[in-house]
């Protein structure tokens, strides 16, 4: 039962998140959770990630758009180290509000706060009609760089901030997708590699044991098949299809965020 349903959860998110940029790791994480402890879900959660990013380079990055990798990505590569490292800081600080529901624990911390608030802005701009002609001016996107990186180095929360800048610049579907997936994967490396020299330094052992890389590896498997389902959706998918479904997710993830939940 478990590898179904982290297999099927793999699966659904990555499709979802080919198209949106994002939500892979927030809706895989609750769900490994529900078998593992937490820093073994985080853990388990970030290899899933990591490997359907490098996935989706292969299938799509050649359709990235290079000025916005550059502009945008080189910016988020920097403050991705500089949120990993604030991240050991700020871990002890405590909670503003926290409060059951049902069997878990809902924690409203400073940083959700903001993030959500962040989202819930940029959501609401894809969903009212009167700012889908809204575009973002180029020399902005450094500053998406560094909010988008930032926390994704702090939360590991970078794409719901990155496709809300990304879908402000009127590129194609497939250079959505592409630049999403390359600009993804290259703060994912950022991070990880933070994160690891952090763990390196603290002298403790890997938080996946060897009887839990069984069900990592199916994670990996489902979300790979999901990849490969969404690119053969790709030509199908509008722009603006694209980016109903960036602000809902925009919503409901905020949402989530603000209220602790996540």
């Amino acid at each position: 039962m478990d590898f179904a349903i982290v297999s099927f959860a793999a699966l659904f998110a990555s499709a979802l998140a080919f198209f949106s940029g994002f939500g892979l790791g927030t809706l895989l994480l609750p769900v490994f959770a529900l078998f593992y402890p937490v820093e073994v879900a985080v853990a388990a959660t970030a290899v899933v990630h990591g490997a359907n990013n490098a996935l989706k380079i292969a299938v799509v990055g050649k359709h990235a758009n290079r000025d916005l990798v550059l502009r945008f990505g080189l910016p988020a590569i920097a403050a991705a180290f500089a949120g990993a490292a604030l991240l050991g800081y700020v871990a002890g600080f405590g909670e503003w509000i926290e409060y059951q529901v049902g069997a878990r624990t809902a924690m409203v911390t400073p940083v959700k706060l903001a993030m959500g608030i962040l989202m819930l802005v940029f959501g609401l701009f894809e969903l009212l009609p009167r700012f889908h002609a809204l575009t973002f001016e180029r020399k902005y996107l450094a500053l998406g760089g560094v909010l988008s990186g930032f926390f994704g180095g702090f939360s590991g929360h970078q794409g719901a901030l990155r496709s809300a800048f990304l879908v402000k610049t009127r590129i194609s579907t497939q250079a959505f997708v592409g630049t999403n997936a390359v600009i993804g994967f290259l703060v994912d490396m950022a991070r990880i590699a933070t994160y690891a020299a952090l763990f390196l330094s603290g002298g403790t052992r890997s938080p996946i044991g060897r009887e839990q890389w069984p069900l990592v590896l199916a994670g990996v498997l489902a979300a790979f098949a999901g990849v490969l389902v969404a690119k053969n959706l790709l030509p199908k998918i509008t722009m603006s299809a694209v980016r109903t479904l960036t602000g809902i997710l925009l919503l409901v993830i905020a949402l989530a965020l603000g209220s602790g939940i996540l």
